[in-house]
């Protein structure tokens, strides 16, 4: 988890974390994801309008309306995934930074 956050946070400066409803939470101007159903050593990350993210990112699952999932069996697939994790963060202060 602490892998992901850096890598959440270090995509673009303005990307922030806190903590609600007892998990951490990345935002900017809105919430962009949050880890949820911890288990072990494994994560997962709920990108709370995943489906409105412009680009092709592979390793989101889910095929609702909005929300989009991304899970993590360990470190070396967070790392795996480090580029993906990046390119979905600036693609959300990019679409953040349009919207009115």
């Amino acid at each position: 988890m602490r892998r992901v956050a850096e890598i959440l946070l270090g995509a673009d400066r303005r990307m922030t974390a806190y903590v609600k409803y007892g998990t951490v939470q990345f935002a900017y101007e809105g919430n962009l994801a949050a880890f949820v159903q911890p288990k072990g050593k494994r994560a997962a990350l709920m990108f709370n309008r995943g489906a409105k993210i412009s680009g092709d990112f592979p390793s989101l699952e889910g095929d609702g309306p909005t929300a989009r999932f991304m899970r993590f069996a360990d470190l070396a697939e967070v790392e795996e995934r480090a580029d993906e994790l990046t390119a979905i963060t600036r693609a959300w202060c990019a679409m953040q930074t349009r919207d009115p």
